[in-house]
């Protein structure tokens, strides 16, 4: 593994980041989270005319960018940084790899251009109680958590016209505000289930939608209620629907542990510089030794993150799974570095006119939906067969 940048993944980066740091700032933050789509849809038209970000994992047959996941993942570094609200997670991450996996070639040509140019966006439609086990990062993902329709699930019914839907999704990224929602329903009764991905159009017939209240408002969630809808089921039926969403998940879960990494990072930076202003006993509080060392170790940390991110997304491009366990790295040192921003900030880390709070609230809620972290943690050790004994020898301690 080449641990250095290169020249183009460098100038994704610095593009990025410019862009966002003069059409994402804190008051361009707040103004976006109060929309109803609860994002910046001139922000989403600039990352996407501009930087071509929907599209950079995407093939360029499909009008994509044609790079890998760890280019992917070091852009949403940089929004994970701004804290910026898009579609990128939901759309890019998650629904486009999905289409691309499973889809027909009549399907794939019908949306992924559209997905990547940025004039439509996309849900994966999985109750957020369940996310993590449906993307096989806390649990196996054999299909049963998708329900059965009336208990936060949604079930598939085969009709002589094709396949109805009918059930609700609670915790839908983005799920109140997307062009295209990729359903996940069970189907086959109790004698031969499975589960199934599904394309619904968001203002389809018997589609209601609702933005949720959430902890990490910047992480837009909505309600998706599902009335006998008309559905097109993605690619065949015999697809390997959980194979493929294991993959995106392991792919996502990189991309999110470089997401967190940035977070992170970020919020370390203003702590560093909010100390090194504040002054007590006519001296920076930065200069106290006690201090140091809080903050050395909080570093350790986020720096120990990024490098496990990093190889996550390096892995996630040549085959190698290591994403789990990188997001768990990640969400802890999130989690560190924010709360320790709020206690050296003081009473101001608790007020809402700063940021400190927001990025704690993007750690909180990225545990409530992708963790928790010792689930992520012993669901990658059960993966790898670590606690299992040798065939030849088993060892007590």
């Amino acid at each position: 593994m080449d641990t250095s940048l290169t020249p183009e993944q460098d100038g994704v980066r610095r593009a990025l980041r410019d862009l966002l740091e003069s059409r994402c700032g804190p008051h361009e933050l707040r103004a976006a989270l109060d929309t109803p789509s609860g994002h910046d849809p001139a922000l989403w038209t600039a990352l996407a005319e501009r930087l071509g970000l929907p599209g950079l994992a995407l093939p360029e047959t499909y009008g994509g960018v044609g790079c890998s996941v760890t280019e992917l993942a070091l852009a949403c570094e940089e929004t994970g940084r701004a804290l910026a609200p898009s579609p990128l997670l939901a759309t890019t991450v998650l629904a486009a790899p999905l289409i691309a996996a499973l889809g027909t070639p009549a399907q794939r040509e019908e949306l992924l251009p559209r997905l990547a140019s940025g004039a439509l966006t996309a849900a994966l439609a999985v109750d957020g109680t369940v996310f993590a086990t449906a993307l096989a990062l806390t649990g196996g993902n054999g299909g049963d958590w998708a329900g059965g329709g009336r208990a936060g699930g949604v079930q598939a019914r085969r009709t002589t016209d094709g396949w109805r839907l009918y059930g609700q999704a609670d915790q839908v990224l983005d799920g109140h505000s997307a062009g295209l929602l990729v359903v996940a329903a069970r189907t086959g009764g109790y004698t031969r289930p499975r589960t199934l991905l599904f394309l619904v159009p968001g203002d389809a017939a018997g589609v209601v939608r609702a933005r949720r209240t959430t902890v990490d408002a910047t992480r837009p969630q909505g309600r998706v209620h599902l009335r006998d809808v008309d559905a097109r089921l993605l690619g065949e039926e015999e697809a390997d629907v959980t194979g493929a969403l294991a993959e995106t998940g392991d792919r996502a879960a990189a991309v999110l542990a470089c997401e967190a990494v940035g977070a992170a990072g970020r919020a370390l930076e203003r702590t560093v510089e909010h100390v090194g202003r504040r002054e007590q006993f006519g001296r920076p509080i930065g200069s106290f030794q006690a201090v140091k060392h809080q903050l050395a170790d909080v570093y350790v940390e986020v720096q120990a993150a990024r490098s496990a991110a990093y190889y996550a997304a390096w892995a996630a491009a040549h085959g190698e799974r290591a994403g789990g366990l990188a997001l768990a790295q990640a969400l802890r040192a999130q989690r560190t570095a924010s709360a320790e921003a709020i206690q050296f900030h003081g009473g101001l880390g608790f007020t809402w006119e700063h940021e400190a709070h927001l990025y704690f609230k993007r750690a909180a809620g990225d545990e409530l939906l992708l963790g928790p972290v010792h689930r992520l943690r012993a669901h990658a050790a059960g993966t790898a067969r670590l606690f299992e004994a040798s065939g030849t020898r088993e060892v007590r301690v």
